[in-house]
């Protein structure tokens, strides 16, 4: 699994001009579910998100995670963190699952970070989204179980 992960002071989530997800401060994650990937994947990165040292503490610096400030997560499906551009300039998207396990994973995903007593919204699987966010810091993480 892929996901870019932003530290957020707010960040929304909306479908067809009505919001579908919102949160404060957390973080919003984008997730793809790449070819081949499964269940085992969804709990180990969020288990992984779930602890990173990415947020202030008391002296400013960045270790504490999403479990020690009690933040939210807003996770939002984007199957375009597979494009492959090492052909050319239009990207490719064959590396990412068929939609019918990426909407399975995705679900998973945010179901492993609830579990893990964090408050998740979440986006539309599939749908023509926008999101809006104000990024913290910034602070903006790439995470790839492949390569970790």
């Amino acid at each position: 699994m892929r996901a870019l992960v932003q530290r957020v002071s707010r960040a929304s989530v909306t479908v067809g001009g009505a919001v579908v997800g919102e949160i404060e401060a957390g973080l919003l994650i984008l997730i793809c579910a790449m070819e081949g990937d499964e269940e085992v994947q969804c709990a180990k990165l969020a288990t992984k998100i779930s602890k990173l040292r990415i947020f202030r503490d008391r002296a400013g610096k960045m270790n504490r995670s999403l479990q020690d400030t009690g933040g939210a997560a807003l996770v939002v499906s984007q199957f375009t963190l597979a494009g492959d551009t090492s052909r050319g300039n239009r990207p490719g998207f064959s590396n990412a699952a068929r939609p019918e396990e990426g909407r399975a994973l995705y679900e998973q995903f945010a179901q492993e970070l609830r579990e893990l007593s964090i408050p998740v919204e979440t986006g539309q699987f599939g749908a023509d989204m926008a999101v809006s966010l104000v990024n913290d810091g910034p602070v903006t993480l790439w995470l790839d179980d492949r390569a970790d």
